[in-house]
């Protein structure tokens, strides 16, 4: 790690502002999964114990600068309690009299949660003055939310030029140890697995990744840009029309890095599940759509992902929220489950991917930021992370 951590830092009675990820779901005011609460313990934990008095921060939601009841994290103090066995206080705001006054009064050992930062506009436009105010009472930094890191916002960018030291947590360091080991020292074959809707959202990700790995298996909608950019049909399945002389492109640089799926399974409609059937790529029915990569994919992909010693996997290869669609994605799951290489998963659909496959526990690293790891794949600098204090 080039960056500080909290174990450079000297920590002990003093008071530690903590970025983490607490954006979980919540239903009738309980938390319904609480994988990002307990990522963050480590961090929590190691500060407790050493006498900081912390001052935790997260956002939950879109509420659009406003106070709304449905995104207070007041469900989450109350989960995280139960989790450190000790009370969490919570502050029904972030900044103002009443975080000053928690804050003044808290003993070593104490934590304190603050209410939603995006219950304020200025939190999303990195506004310095509210950036002022977080670490009003805070010399200490830690950012400890990999899932933010690529946003700069006040509480992951603008934060730190306001406090002397700004360190990355045990969570943000074990993200970019991982991701940052198959990016620049990937033990090989190293195998890149690429789904979700569109190239225009990965197109970053596949020029960084091309020159990296050995091979790059492509599933989800995606596919079908490129399967067109070969002259093949693709019936009603999604496309890019602006994309297909990119796809070519990307099709001749790779040699023959990329694969592409050989067969889908098919139907007319997403909603229709009972007509769902298999079907070579070259003879998709004009009215049907792409919705998973077929059986004979699934065992192409299988066999390389077999031979792989580093796999990073990023989107569905099909609408695996529906059963019909969901072989290809479940059988990518428990194929890199059973490769024995490093498997590195990207957050969101990828991570609820293997969750659901029952497989998460045989991955290496599932990653909590899928928008923080996609940009960190394409080889984007994350501000939340070149904010932090060099070492």
């Amino acid at each position: 790690m080039a960056k500080l951590t909290v174990q450079d830092l000297d920590i002990k009675g003093k008071r530690v502002f903590v970025r983490v990820d607490f954006n979980v779901p919540i239903k009738d005011s309980k938390v319904t999964d609480d994988l990002r609460i307990r990522e963050a313990l480590p961090t929590i934990r190691y500060c407790v114990e050493q006498g900081a008095i912390l001052v935790l921060a997260s956002h939950l939601g879109r509420p659009k600068g406003k106070p709304k009841p449905e995104f207070s994290l007041a469900p989450v103090a109350e989960c995280l309690s139960g989790l450190l066995g000790k009370r969490v206080s919570f502050v029904s705001d972030c900044v103002g009299p009443e975080v000053d006054q928690a804050v003044a009064s808290a003993m070593p050992g104490d934590v304190i949660l603050l209410e939603n930062l995006r219950f304020h506009p200025e939190e999303e436009a990195n506004d310095d003055a509210f950036s002022r105010k977080l670490a009003a009472s805070t010399p200490l930094y830690v950012n400890d939310a990999f899932g933010s890191a690529h946003r700069a916002h006040a509480s992951t960018e603008g934060i730190t030029h306001h406090v002397e030291r700004a360190a990355a947590g045990f969570l943000m360091g074990k993200e970019l140890r991982y991701l940052g080991a198959a990016l620049e020292s990937p033990q090989r074959p190293f195998v890149a697995i690429l789904g979700g809707a569109k190239i225009s959202d990965k197109i970053e990700v596949i020029e960084n990744l091309l020159g990296k790995v050995d091979r790059l298996l492509i599933g989800g909608a995606m596919a079908f840009t490129f399967l067109k950019s070969r002259g093949l049909s693709i019936g009603k399945s999604l496309v890019e029309e602006d994309k297909l002389e990119l796809a070519r492109q990307l099709l001749q640089r790779a040699g023959g890095t990329i694969v592409l799926p050989s067969d889908s399974i098919v139907s007319p409609a997403m909603d229709d599940e009972a007509s769902a059937h298999a079907v070579s790529n070259n003879a998709i029915p004009a009215g049907e759509i792409g919705l998973d990569i077929g059986p004979k994919t699934v065992a192409e992909y299988a066999e390389i992902i077999r031979t792989a010693r580093t796999i990073v996997w990023n989107g569905p290869m099909g609408v695996f929220e529906k059963g019909a669609f969901a072989a290809g994605t479940m059988s990518v799951a428990r194929a890199v489950a059973e490769s024995g290489a490093v498997s590195i998963v990207g957050g969101g659909d990828s991570a609820a991917a293997v969750a659901k496959a029952g497989v998460a526990d045989r991955i290496t690293h599932v990653s909590t930021g899928g928008g923080a790891s996609l940009e960190f794949l394409a080889g984007q600098t994350l501000p939340g992370v070149a904010a932090l204090n060099d070492k």
